[in-house]
């Protein structure tokens, strides 16, 4: 299933997985549309390269940091990313990136990448129902983007809950939902002849800052999910 990430052969046995992710007019200058510490537009930033890495198959070793918001943002910048580390109770990602410093810009903008490696036999698998077992799907957290990411914080699915789900074996397959959607996201996983997916969520809307992801699981397994996620469960009826 392609992906959001570049994947580049390293020998035989292993790869690069390269993650990316963006925001503008997100910041404290005066013409950003969402007024937040830079701290949090890094983290966010984080959050989403951080997880379509892992959701990849690739465990994350570097973060690449694109700073355009002028260098008094840079320490916040990197502090975001330290929260975030925190929350994953990981000490060995590598971080560096560059500050433009020519130029001022009159928005915020910010872009960071994960940098991972992955064995090339871990791949994320599109799902195919077949015979009588029984595959159910989930979103865990809810479709936010902008203030609402502000406003909203009991429903975003933590970092800690998306590595939980991601080193089960009964997972699957996992994937963060990005601007495109739920049902455009549901749509890749899922191969065969054409399915429909209903949720309690609005499946078109955007989910920003990959605030849910969906999970892939058996049947059997069912409880378990939904007491790890709590209120954050959201099951996908497939039809």
């Amino acid at each position: 299933m392609k992906r959001d990430v570049a994947i580049i052969p390293l020998s035989d046995e292993e790869e690069l997985v390269i993650a990316a992710d963006n925001s503008g007019a997100i910041g404290m200058r005066d013409k950003d549309e969402v007024q937040v510490p830079y701290e949090v537009v890094s983290y966010f930033n984080f959050r989403v390269a951080w997880m379509e890495c892992v959701a990849a198959g690739a465990k994350p070793f570097a973060v690449i940091v694109h700073n355009f918001s002028g260098d008094k943002a840079w320490d916040k910048l990197i502090k975001g990313i330290h929260r975030g580390t925190k929350e994953l109770g990981i000490t060995d990602l590598d971080i560096t990136g560059s500050t433009e410093t020519n130029f001022s810009l009159m928005q915020s903008a910010v872009g960071l990448n994960v940098i991972g490696r992955k064995k090339k036999k871990i791949e994320q698998a599109c799902i195919e129902q077949t015979g009588n077992e029984i595959i159910k799907a989930a979103v865990i957290g809810e479709p936010l983007a902008g203030n609402e990411v502000i406003e909203n914080k009991h429903a975003i699915a933590p970092l800690k809950l998306f590595q939980w789900f991601a080193n089960q074996q009964d997972v699957l397959s996992i994937l963060p939902v990005g601007s495109k959607g739920i049902l455009y996201e549901l749509e890749q996983l899922f191969t065969g002849p054409s399915r429909k997916f209903a949720t309690d969520l609005d499946m078109r809307k955007t989910s920003g800052p990959a605030t849910s992801f969906i999970v892939v699981y058996k049947q059997a397994v069912l409880e378990k999910v939904k007491e790890k996620a709590g209120n954050l469960f959201h099951e996908v009826i497939i039809e």
